[in-house]
């Protein structure tokens, strides 16, 4: 568009665009391809997983859960279903042990 178009509008109007394909390049391949937010913005791009390492199994976050995607035993790790989560951030405010991590 910019090397054809006729008149001075035509020609600048790209350049917002090839600017950021410039210099963010890498967070427009993230979003596309790899369908990941680098900057944890995009909430249809964010993935909330539960550490078995760090869980308690407290319970907290499922409590806080408004959609029931949480599961789990009581005082074993519990798991998040991706397709049920609505990626809310409430389970990861209501985690005390850091155990709700956003990738």
């Amino acid at each position: 568009i910019k090397n054809t178009a006729l008149c001075g509008l035509g020609q600048t109007c790209p350049n917002p665009v090839l600017s950021t394909l410039r210099y963010f390049r890498h967070a427009y391949e993230a979003h596309i391809k790899d369908k990941r937010c680098p900057a944890k913005v995009c909430q249809a791009l964010l993935v909330y997983t539960i550490n078995p390492d760090k869980c308690t199994g407290c319970g907290a976050c499922a409590r806080a859960c408004p959609a029931g995607a949480i599961s789990g035993e009581k005082k074993a790790p519990h798991a998040i279903d991706p397709a049920k989560c609505i990626r809310c951030g409430s389970c990861l405010q209501k985690c005390k042990f850091g155990a709700v991590e956003l990738g």
